[in-house]
């Protein structure tokens, strides 16, 4: 079977799990670790991709559950797909909808066929069932496509955990045979989505029937759902060795920046959050000191940089005092200005966790980051 992804660890730390690779998708190269913004609407909320490209944007988001609903499916297939739609030349992931379908509980009906929806845009009633949202998701065109799952909820049961987890590989098979039957297995690739709740043997029993399905790539689905920091840490650790060593691992939903070492430290190649962008808006800022809340009144006579060690151009260019006053005043330069920033912020970890990672020195990387990082973040002054 021909393949639109591969992949090659090409080092591993020899202190931890932590390992660097490159992963080919037909709309380029991706380097691993890395973290992927999310364009839920084919776009990454206050940049252009000119913006994305300038910061070191190897791959984004899409959302098929939104996509779908807007601008639909017959708008994404005349355009060519969501590259062509949103004229980004480089690899795209779409997530399923599962989350978003799950977030809108009091919304939906999960049966074994699939799940019924209403649309939270009209009120629309509507069906997703596994080979749909691959039939979806073949449309949009995106590099790597994930199977429909059932996100569970937190907490739960461990009988109720267990029924999802087993629902969620039988939606995987049929994902998997739809993927094969559309002859799409050369141009998009499919992964795979572990469930489990916080149960080590779940998630082993699913981390292993999904291997035995042979996807190019395995997901951590089901963590940052309301579990305690701990639990997602229990999870990815006891999670991801049970994944195949040669495929690419995506932590799904986990985007601050000591989650993003935490999963790096365990193996994990790929990341996502909406949580560097919301937070932007929000006027928390990550800075290499800790996060800054630029609302702060401490900030508007402050004419340094927003983090000096930092070379994106917001804070070549800008002062904290400025980035305050364009906040205070609601103008829409401080939402880009904030976003192009956090961004930056990530995939620049990113890089730094890849070059220490070849390095041999990741641990050491990691407990000099969170030195700082940690002891800082716990000042911040919420206003």
């Amino acid at each position: 079977m021909d393949s639109a992804l591969h992949f090659e660890v090409e080092a591993r730390d020899p202190q931890s799990g932590a390992r660097a690779g490159r992963l080919r998708l037909p709309h380029g190269v991706v380097e691993t670790p890395m973290f992927m913004p999310v364009g839920t609407q084919a776009s990454v909320k206050a940049l252009s991709q000119d913006d994305l490209e300038a910061i070191g944007a190897q791959i984004i988001l899409g959302n098929a559950y939104h996509l779908y609903l807007r601008p639909g499916i017959e708008v994404m297939e005349a355009a060519g797909g969501i590259h062509g739609f949103m004229n980004w030349k480089h690899p795209v992931l779409t997530d399923s909808g599962g989350f978003q379908i799950f977030s809108l509980s009091a919304l939906n009906k999960v049966t074994p066929d699939g799940v019924t929806f209403q649309s939270h845009l009209d009120g629309s009633r509507h069906t997703f069932t596994p080979e749909k949202a691959v039939d979806v998701q073949i449309s949009i065109g995106a590099d790597i496509m994930m199977c429909l799952d059932e996100c569970t909820e937190w907490p739960a049961p461990k009988e109720r955990a267990a029924d999802s987890m087993r629902g969620t590989l039988a939606w995987a098979q049929r994902c998997k045979d739809r993927w094969v039957e559309r002859g799409a297995t050369a141009t998009q690739a499919l992964f795979g989505i572990v469930q489990g709740g916080v149960y080590p043997d779940l998630r082993r029993e699913c981390a292993e029937a999904l291997a035995d399905m042979d996807f190019p790539g395995y997901a951590i689905g089901g963590v940052s759902v309301g579990e305690t920091k701990a639990d997602m840490e229990a999870v990815t650790a006891f999670t991801a060795p049970w994944l195949p060593e040669n495929k690419p691992r995506y932590l799904m939903g986990m985007g601050a920046p000591e989650d993003l070492l935490m999963g790096i430290a365990n193996g994990i190649d790929l990341f996502d959050c909406v949580m560097p962008t919301r937070n932007a808006r929000n006027g928390s800022l990550f800075t290499s000191q800790g996060r800054v809340n630029i609302k702060n009144a401490k900030y508007i006579r402050d004419f340094s940089p927003l983090d000096p060690e930092c070379r994106c151009p917001v804070c070549q260019t800008y002062t904290r005092a400025y980035l305050s006053h364009l906040y205070r005043a609601g103008e829409i330069l401080a939402l880009r200005l904030n976003t192009l920033h956090n961004l930056f912020f990530m995939l620049q970890l990113s890089a730094a966790a890849r070059d220490a990672i070849r390095d041999g020195q990741f641990p050491a990387f990691r407990r000099a980051f969170l030195g700082i990082y940690s002891e800082k973040q716990m000042l911040v002054e919420e206003a």
